[in-house]
Parts: C-alpha cells; structure tokens; sequence
C-alpha cells in the first residue's frame, strides 16, 4: 500500500505524521486490497480552520474519498478515519456476507459432478406406495389389535357411531383413546 501525506499552506510536524500513519495503519484490518491512501491536509486562512481529505484507492472497487473540516487539525484527523472505517467496513460486508458464502458452497456443490439416474434411482427408493385408506367405520378392540400388531404410536379411525378417535400408545405401555 502506497501512502502520500501532503500538506498544503500547513506544515506537516513529525507527531502529525506518526498520527496520520498510525491512523491509517488501522484501515488495513477491513482485508481489502488497498492500493494507496492519500492524506492531503490543508489550512483555509477564511474560514479558519483546517481541512484533511483522505483519498483511499481499493483495487477492483471505486475510489473512496472523506473530507473533513475542524478547528484541530487532529480532531479532523480522527473524525475523517472513523468515517473512511464506516465506508471500508460497509465495503467488506458487502463482499464477505455470509448469504454469499452460502452461495458459493452451493455453487461448488452443483459443480461436482452428478449422475442424475442415481440420484432418480435413489428418490425411486424412498417413495413408499399407499393405498388410500378408506374411512368405514371401525370397532376400538379391532383398531387396538392392528395398533398392537404395527409399530405405530397412535391410529386415526371412525367408530360405530360416526366420531372420529384418535387410539394412541401410552408412555406407561397402555392405550388411550380419544
């Protein structure tokens, strides 16, 4: 990453260099491939104050460009870099969302290779055929005899009377019925 710290009708003292350095160190932590970063800091004799622009080139992505104006030229500093955080971390999240790595391991997965009349054969396996049931009314011992003879937990069926029950295997190894 190249840096350029310039300033103009303002002189930069070491101390405003290790800061600004320092300040920008702290926008490599966002992982993205920063080409360089321009600090450009100038005094504006009409408007009292001071003015830093920070200039921040990311490969493959557009140029992000945070000016800020403040009475202290370090108080401009800090408020600049928070922002150019703001922006490169909104920048990272953007490319790094966790719905994206979701997509991307479902595009490998559908790039592997598939032989689709395994996987037609492998469906085949697991569709049961029913015969549709039929709802004639039923005496209860007859629907406990088949409850206990399958391995269900409960039978859905019509009595004598025209009431749908419900006859379902108790915990405790006795039946109930609704």
């Amino acid at each position: 990453m190249n840096i350029s710290l310039v300033g103009r009708h303002i002189e930069l003292s070491d101390a405003i260099k290790d800061h600004l350095m320092h300040s920008i160190d702290t926008l490599s932590k966002y992982h993205l491939d920063l080409i360089s970063v321009s600090a450009v800091a100038s005094a504006n004799e009409r408007k009292k104050g001071v003015t830093i622009e920070f200039t921040i080139n990311i490969a493959g992505k557009n140029t992000v460009v945070i000016t800020q104006r403040d009475d202290d030229l370090y108080a401009a500093i800090d408020i600049a870099i928070d922002r150019a955080q703001k922006a490169l971390r909104r920048l990272h999240d953007r490319i790094s969302d966790h719905k994206n790595e979701g997509l991307n391991e479902a595009k490998l997965a559908a790039a592997a290779t598939v032989d689709l009349h395994e996987v037609g054969e492998a469906m085949e396996d697991e569709i049961v055929p029913a015969e549709p049931v039929l709802f004639k009314p039923q005496e209860v011992a007859e629907v406990l005899e088949k409850l206990k003879e399958s391995g269900k937990v409960f039978e859905v069926f019509y009595d004598n009377d025209g009431k749908m029950r419900v006859l379902y295997k108790r915990n405790d190894g006795r039946f109930g019925l609704y």
